[in-house]
């Protein structure tokens, strides 16, 4: 099933407000062709504890990689971030914090949450991070998520938060709610059989959305205390590798050791059930091995 980020409904259906913000700002980019959407072709896998989808780069698309690819290979002290393009960036996220465009999205809308001033991405999250992010996942709900150095996932150095808009077939946290809402009510940290790799849940019951401010702290607790049940030093800097993912509902921590399995790179958004690879063979590598194995081998196993 093809499935091109550049999809999606237009700015005049959301005439104002961030999402209007985000979709004038992807209108000009793609306009000028600073926005470069790679075009995948999407499959299902069997479900195993939540659905998994995995993305491939299609034939057609193949500029698009070879451009991505590109950019990955510059000098290692190059800064996209600093400053971030002009045309990419939708506004302010509070004082210390911009929203950008992904230059290279594979989902459509994929928000980049950056710091002004130079911070890096091994640096440990603070509540001014977790409050830029509300502004976002406030108003428009979604998939928060962050790749905690280059052994989690993350491509660039500068710190970035990043999010996805909700969307059927995307990344989702919802079947671990699912599961995690037939538990007993308790207080604390949360972990789900079945997973084969540490992690750990923190309810955000508690987060008003609609008071950014306020939300940051709160986050700030919740991944404190995801971090403290897995031996991770919340403020440790550098940080140990790691990924977060967050909706309004949940909080969520994982524990990294490699950024690879095999030839595959993993982000947090393979935590979420989103895989992706740049060849349609490495589907059948993921089929065999299971997709729980292969976080399991990336993670820490439980």
């Amino acid at each position: 099933m093809s499935s091109p980020a550049s999809l999606a409904p237009s700015p005049a259906a959301h005439p104002s407000g961030l999402l209007a913000d985000i979709d004038r700002t992807r209108a000009g980019a793609l306009a000028q062709d600073i926005l470069q959407p790679i075009h995948t072709e999407q499959a299902a896998l069997e479900p195993v504890v939540l659905p998994f989808t995995v993305r491939w780069i299609s034939s057609i698309e193949r500029k698009h990689a070879a451009r991505e690819q590109a950019a990955g290979r510059r000098d290692g002290n190059f800064n996209p971030f600093l400053p971030p393009e002009p045309e990419l960036t939708v506004g302010p996220l509070g004082e210390a914090h911009l929203a950008v465009l992904n230059k290279f999205p594979v989902i459509d809308r994929h928000l980049l949450v950056i710091t002004r001033a130079y911070e890096a991405q091994t640096a440990p999250l603070t509540a001014a991070d977790f409050a830029a992010l509300a502004r976002v996942m406030g108003p428009l709900g979604g998939l928060g998520f962050y790749n905690g150095g280059a052994t989690a996932g993350a491509s660039q150095h500068h710190k970035h938060l990043q999010w996805i808009p909700a969307a059927a077939g995307e990344a989702s946290l919802r079947a671990y709610a699912d599961r995690l809402a037939q538990q007993p009510p308790h207080t604390g940290t949360r972990t789900l059989a079945g997973l084969p790799f540490r992690h750990a849940f923190v309810s955000l019951a508690a987060v008003d959305w609609t008071l950014p401010d306020e939300a940051g702290p709160r986050l700030h607790e919740a991944f404190a205390a995801a971090c403290t049940a897995l031996d991770l030093p919340p403020n440790a800097d550098p940080m140990p590798p790691y990924n977060l993912l967050l909706d309004r509902d949940w909080l969520m921590v994982v524990p990294r050791r490699h950024e690879h399995w095999q030839d595959i790179s993993v982000n947090a958004l393979g935590f979420a059930g989103s895989l992706f690879v740049r060849r349609p063979a490495q589907i059948e590598q993921i089929r065999a091995v299971g997709p729980l194995a292969l976080l399991a081998a990336v993670g820490e196993a439980a």
